[in-house]
């Protein structure tokens, strides 16, 4: 039996683990005071990125999307060796028929949209050139984030919390504590960093298939910045405060609820076949549990990369989204976007919610029913439907209601499914129905509690 809970550490190897840990906080976790608005580190470093790179990155989106295409048409049919026996270049480029499909179709929307050419539905500013403006700040965001997410996951900070944390989320989220720095991540970050932080946790050995799919649908909640440009497009910046807590409460109520209801609780406790089970839970006699936190977390800084292992590591991440995951997004993006500016297909299929957001007791439900499924397109969407609606309980409800939602198709939904998360379009679809059921009670009940109308 071991019994080292009094052990101390060399100066060395706490300031592995605390350095590139504190490093990570600041840059993922703290919020600045930035040109009047409130923001984190690595949203300043984007945004300075984004206007440095705004004459080129269009072009560099489109010519990644086009070599994605060729490159998996070279892989399908030709098998070249350079591809074939290269273990980056396979993963990236080798794919089943749909996302070959995808990716080629993919590259046909972007070439399309570059130069204007071709038919309006897809060139259009609602369909085709919003996923490419869309696509422009995935980019960049991932440019930063690839080569720093490390900092978070390679040197211990997700191992202390997750073990200081575990006994709160394990029985009511049935989470390990890891969890709460992905949420964070998010949170005060971008929902789209939650998710590939997430994903990332997966594909090495951290979490298992149900949690990965659990914290990528109900935890990667949406940053505080994005949730007050929302707020302010529907006109309830005056009441954030509560708009935003009532998000934070809906989300973790709904979670809560979720996780023990299909298709959530379906999915297998099994660990990424490729790496297996790497994470430790066990406690050892003589701990207390700050100090097995601390054992782990410098155990793991000790592992950590070096510079060269985190600039290749971010590298091949960053491969991944611009080769994989952007022609997936501009593919679903501009398809989904298509089908709800030039058909009526939300509005019949939102029937059902408007009865429901009427016995719900909400104003003009059948006009405003569409804004609470159209979100599973796209977060942006269900804001701009609500812009001009008359009545603010009913902007409230349905602008936080979009906030909740979370899993839509054009990033988060896409980033997943090209994943190696075992999860499946139709299973989206479903939580994000079950999300909107379980929520807009939630959200109906919490207004009233706050008496805000």
């Amino acid at each position: 039996m071991e019994s080292q809970g009094n052990r101390t550490y060399t100066l060395q190897e706490l300031c592995r683990f605390l350095i590139p840990s504190v490093l990570g906080t600041v840059i993922f976790l703290l919020p600045i005071q930035w040109q009047g608005n409130m923001t984190i580190l690595i949203g300043i470093i984007t945004d300075l990125m984004q206007k440095l790179l705004a004459p080129v990155i269009t072009t560099v989106v489109v010519a990644a999307i086009v070599l994605s295409a060729v490159c998996s048409t070279v892989r399908r049919f030709l098998k070249p060796a350079w591809i074939v026996e290269s273990e980056r270049w396979n993963s990236l480029f080798s794919c089943n028929t749909f996302y070959y499909v995808c990716r080629v179709l993919g590259a046909v929307f972007a070439v399309m949209v570059y130069f204007g050419a071709g038919f309006h539905v897809v060139i259009s500013p609602d369909t085709g050139g919003t996923m490419l403006n869309l696509l422009k700040t995935i980019t960049v965001w991932f440019m930063a984030a690839a080569f720093l997410i490390p900092l978070l996951t390679d040197f211990g900070i997700m191992d202390y919390v997750g073990t200081m944390l575990r006994r709160v989320t394990r029985p009511v989220f049935r989470l390990p504590g890891r969890a709460a720095v992905d949420l964070l991540a998010s949170w005060l970050g971008s929902n789209t960093v939650g998710a590939v932080l997430t994903i990332k946790q997966y594909e090495r050995g951290y979490y298992t298939a149900r949690e990965a799919i659990v914290i990528a649908c109900c935890f990667s909640a949406v940053s505080l910045p994005f949730s007050l440009v929302i707020a302010a497009m529907i006109g309830v910046d005056h009441l954030f405060v509560p708009f935003y807590l009532i998000v934070t409460i809906t989300g973790v109520l709904s979670a809560a609820v979720m996780i023990r209801i299909p298709p959530l609780c379906l999915y297998p406790e099994e660990f990424c076949p490729d790496v297996g089970k790497q994470v430790k839970e066990e406690e050892l006699e003589g701990y207390t549990m700050h100090q097995w936190a601390l054992k782990l977390a410098v155990e793991k800084a000790a592992k950590g990369p070096g510079l060269k292992q985190i600039l290749v590591s971010g590298l091949d991440t960053f491969m991944g989204i611009v080769f994989q995951t952007a022609p997936i997004v501009m593919a679903f993006g501009t398809i989904a976007c298509m089908v709800e500016a030039y058909t009526p297909v939300f509005e019949w299929l939102s029937i059902p919610f408007g009865y429901y957001l009427q016995l719900l007791g909400i104003e003009d439900a059948f006009s405003v029913a569409p804004a609470t499924i159209i979100g599973f397109i796209d977060m942006f969407l269900p804001s701009i439907l609500l812009a001009g609606v008359g009545n603010l309980k009913t902007r409230f409800v349905l602008g936080a209601l979009s906030l909740v939602q979370i899993i839509y198709i054009t990033e988060i939904g896409s980033i997943l499914i090209s994943s190696k998360v075992p999860v499946k379009l139709k299973d989206l679809c479903c939580i994000f129905l079950e999300k909107t059921v379980l929520a807009l009670p939630i959200i109906i009940l919490l207004t009233k509690m706050f008496r805000l109308f």
